[in-house]
Order: C-alpha cells, then sequence, then structure tokens
C-alpha cells in the first residue's frame, strides 16, 4: 500500500468516528427526531422541576407520547408551568397524573403520564391539576442528614436525663397526704 491509499483509510475511519460521536451527542441530548404528528397541547404546574428541560420526553407505560414544549415561571402561584405536547393518537382522561421522573445514570428527566379513570379526555389548552414534583437529589440528604442530627440530639438528651441524680423526697406531711399509691393494696409514700 502507498502512502495516500494509507492517507485515505485514516480519513475515512475519522470521519466515521466524528459522525458517531455527533449522533451520539443528539442522541444523549435528546435532539434526535421523534415520530410525533399531530399534537395537541396541555400544561401542568410543578413546584419544582429539578432539570427538567424542553424536548424531554413524556412518556405514558414507557412509551414516548409526546414531547415538553415550553417551561417558564408563574410568578403569581410561584410554581413552574410546563407546557406538554401530546400525539393525537393518544387520548388521556381529564384526571391523569403527571409526574417528573428521573431516566438512566445520566439523570435526564422526563414527564410520566398516569392514566385516570374519568371518562372525559383532555382537550387541547386543558390543564393537569394532579402532578408529582421531581425527586432532588441534594433535598433528599439534606432531609436524611437533619433527621440523623434531630436523632441523636434527642439520644443525646435521653441518656443525660437518665444519669441526672433523683431528686429527694420531701417530708413535708401535706405532700405524704396527697401521696397515691401506684398499685392497690400498697400503702401512700
Amino acid at each position: 500500500m502507498d502512502r495516500t491509499t494509507i492517507d485515505l483509510w485514516v480519513g475515512i475511519f475519522v470521519a466515521l468516528g466524528v459522525a458517531a460521536l455527533l449522533g451520539l451527542a443528539m442522541k444523549v441530548g435528546n435532539l434526535t427526531s421523534s415520530k410525533i404528528g399531530e399534537t395537541y397541547s396541555v400544561t401542568a404546574a410543578f413546584e419544582n422541576v429539578g432539570s427538567l428541560k424542553p424536548r424531554a420526553p413524556v412518556k405514558s407505560a414507557g412509551v414516548v407520547v409526546g414531547r415538553v414544549d415550553n417551561i417558564v415561571f408563574d410568578s403569581k402561584n410561584f410554581e413552574a408551568v410546563v407546557t406538554i405536547n401530546i400525539d393525537k393518537r393518544y387520548a388521556f382522561p381529564q384526571d391523569t397524573f403527571a409526574n417528573i421522573y428521573t431516566a438512566g445514570l445520566l439523570g435526564e428527566q422526563y414527564v410520566g403520564l398516569e392514566a385516570g379513570g374519568e371518562e372525559d379526555a383532555l382537550k387541547n389548552g386543558d390543564k393537569i391539576t394532579q402532578t408529582q414534583d421531581a425527586v432532588v437529589l441534594e433535598k433528599m440528604i439534606s432531609q436524611f442528614l437533619f433527621n440523623k442530627a434531630s436523632e441523636a440530639k434527642s439520644d443525646n438528651k435521653e441518656a443525660v436525663s437518665a444519669t441526672k441524680p433523683a431528686e429527694s423526697k420531701s417530708t413535708d406531711a401535706n405532700k405524704s397526704a396527697d401521696a397515691k399509691s401506684t398499685e392497690l393494696g400498697d400503702p401512700p409514700f
């Protein structure tokens, strides 16, 4: 093989490697095209959306049924309002639950829809009222540590109160007259 043939093959393999990295980056970045046709738009309000982003998948039973279109902050109610585009092939009941879940090791977040039992279906412009916020790992860790610190503090208080000397009993006649027995048949102290 001469030098130009080797250079040609190296160039082909480098181009294939760059194309593979580009495809992987698009897949991880959720920029690949989806087979969602005509859609209808619904909104859902969440107190915390975590790292949910526009174009994130909307899934039901593990199947992608739509995409997140827009996320805005409602300064009146102090909530994040998520606009969801759902494929018209899928009709969800009015009492559908919208939950934010985390998928995979990279922490990609998506909206999961769980159908309710109502017969009327969601229409364009409707609002999903039953939502569950994203689970924020930092918040869970801080709550766990706070609970452990509270338990340790209460354990220390119990240990200190158990080691305090018993208070001396008074021999005052009025106090002994008012004393009651703890068991039947025992004389008062």
